[in-house]
């Protein structure tokens, strides 16, 4: 694969570099740039399949470089020692990242990661997820849904609830048909926890913005807008029952 790593310290090149070379010996070849405008002009002749790209650079930021490619077409990971927020960002618009100081396994992750998604880029429309889940405005907030088949890119706000199968996780809709996604239902609980999904069950996640009644009868159910029932387990019921009243 051709790599670019593109990072305004020149030691925190020289190491992205060396420890691919450690994972990947005689591979890749790796090419460097400092900031946007060598970056741009490095993407331009070095045709990267796989961009390690720092977040907070002297002229600019990785976004603005980004926002100067209309259709990429290599595999983007983004090198950052951002906060949570900016993590939690990051996960939603299914856009892979690093934190520095990079680990040695993470980043063989990775690398593995982008070398089997070098084709069938929809980076554009998750960096708009990107710059939208980073945005102050909560309204109309989209992730994106992505798995080795497909990504999806939805709006929160639709989704109905959530349930665990196995280890997937299939997402309801009132509009549209579930999707299923090769990840455990912990992994989008984390991950929709700041829009208040409640985690009902030991197999469900619901969206509170969709419950419209709590049903005590049979041990306790929450019917749904849109006429679905999810089960509230018993252990879970006083917990429910708070963020219900408190919300």
């Amino acid at each position: 694969m051709r790599i670019l790593i593109i990072d305004n310290e020149k030691i925190v090149r020289e190491l992205l570099r060396d420890m691919i070379e450690a994972i990947e010996p005689g591979k890749n070849s790796i090419g460097e740039a400092n900031g946007v405008a060598t970056g741009l002009q490095k993407i331009k002749s070095f045709s990267p399949d796989v961009v390690f790209l720092d977040v907070e650079m002297d002229d600019g930021t990785g976004f603005d470089l980004m926002q100067k490619i209309q259709q990429p077409t290599f595999q983007l990971i983004f090198t950052t020692a951002h906060n949570q927020y900016a993590i939690q960002a990051f996960k939603c618009s299914a856009i892979d990242y690093l934190l520095k100081p990079v680990d040695f396994t993470e980043l063989g992750n990775a690398l593995q990661k982008a070398a089997t998604h070098i084709s069938g880029n929809t980076l554009n429309k998750q960096l708009e997820v990107l710059v939208q889940q980073l945005s102050s405005k909560n309204n109309d907030k989209q992730i994106v849904l992505k798995d080795s088949e497909a990504s999806y890119f939805v709006k929160v706000s639709e989704i109905l609830y959530c349930e665990a199968e196995g280890s997937y996780t299939k997402f309801y809709f009132a509009a549209d048909s579930p999707i299923v996604i090769s990840k455990n239902l912990s992994t989008y609980e984390d991950l929709l926890n700041s829009y208040g999904f409640i985690r009902t069950h030991h197999s469900y996640l619901v969206n509170p913005s969709k419950i419209k009644m709590y049903d005590k009868t049979d041990g306790g159910t929450l019917v749904l807008i849109s006429g679905h029932t999810v089960p509230v387990s018993h252990r879970k019921k006083d917990y429910v029952m708070t963020l219900l009243e408190n919300r």
